[in-house]
């Protein structure tokens, strides 16, 4: 669809901009966060690369996603240790997090790259 991104792509946008502002010290002090610390850090929060996407967690389970221009309102919720986004997408999906600082690394529990950006107070428009 025309300006539609989907989270494979804001992934690939992301690992790109991981390879250029990651540094090795950032990765060794990840922590893998469980069920209960994925909701505590994320509810009210918004994930992004400060460019390219923001992704808003709402109390909720709401999921807003603003991408290159293109809105889109979905759920989000925990799974298994996991955090699970569902925008009516083909790559909807959980992922593994870790957190470094405000820095957040999300792995994808199957196919598809690694989703990385800063995790900051969210703001509605």
């Amino acid at each position: 669809m025309r300006g539609r991104v989907g989270l494979k792509a804001l992934a690939i946008m992301a690992t790109g901009l991981a390879l250029v502002v990651a540094s090795p010290v950032a990765a060794e002090r990840a922590k893998k966060l469980n069920g209960a610390q994925i909701r505590g850090k994320f509810v009210g929060m918004q994930l992004t690369d400060e460019v390219h996407y923001r992704l808003v967690y709402e109390r909720d389970g709401t999921l807003r996603s603003y991408s290159m221009g293109a809105k889109k309102v979905g759920n989000w919720t925990i799974e298994k240790d996991e955090l699970c986004l569902y925008l009516g997408e083909n790559d909807d999906g959980c992922y593994q997090v870790a957190l470094s600082g405000e820095r957040v690394e999300m792995t994808p529990a199957g196919l598809g790259g690694t989703l990385d950006g800063i995790l900051q107070p969210a703001y509605h428009e």
